[in-house]
């Protein structure tokens, strides 16, 4: 049995796109059924996209979906470092091209909080504290969390007591 997922496991933004066009003939909600956001999805259906804004909203939120399945995909098949009891935990590593984040800030106020939620914690943070912070999906904080990390403003260290993931944000 394989264990390891390929990139063909992987759900694509552009067929989530193509399933989201479903609405021109009438079926709306595919593009979530495909996310397995299976209780919005049968919404979508019976109530024409939310009776159209939740189908035209979620043209900006499909690249979020797509990348917050694929992480709890990987993370089922024990393909993130962390995400099971049985692994070690040194270092969760997301590949950069599933993540999408706002760069600006007027665009994703989501940094802000996130900032705030460090420095009140003297400048450390693990993913559910900036989720209990933010109120924000486990996956989006995280991603966001790595995008601060690749623009290097932002450390990943293991606390050396529990081993949890930290961010380190050094200029706090």
């Amino acid at each position: 049995m394989e264990t390891r997922a390929s990139q063909t496991d992987m759900n694509k933004i552009g067929t989530a796109y193509l399933l989201w066009l479903g609405c021109l003939l009438q079926v709306h909600g595919l593009h979530r059924l495909y996310n397995g956001k299976i209780l919005t999805g049968l919404l979508w259906m019976f109530s024409f996209g939310l009776f159209g804004f939740g189908q035209l909203i979620d043209l900006l939120l499909i690249p979020n979906m797509v990348d917050e399945h694929n992480i709890k995909l990987r993370a089922g098949q024990g393909l993130i470092p962390g995400a099971s009891p049985h692994q070690a935990v040194i270092q969760r590593v997301i590949p950069a091209d599933t993540i999408s984040v706002p760069t600006r800030l007027e665009s994703n106020p989501l940094l802000m909080k996130l900032l705030q939620a460090a420095e009140a914690r003297g400048g450390k943070l693990s993913v559910t504290q900036g989720v209990m912070a933010t109120g924000t999906s486990f996956a989006y904080v995280e991603a966001t969390l790595l995008h601060m990390v690749r623009e290097g403003y932002v450390e990943i260290t293991n606390d050396p007591e529990t081993g949890v993931v930290t961010y380190e944000f050094k200029e706090l």
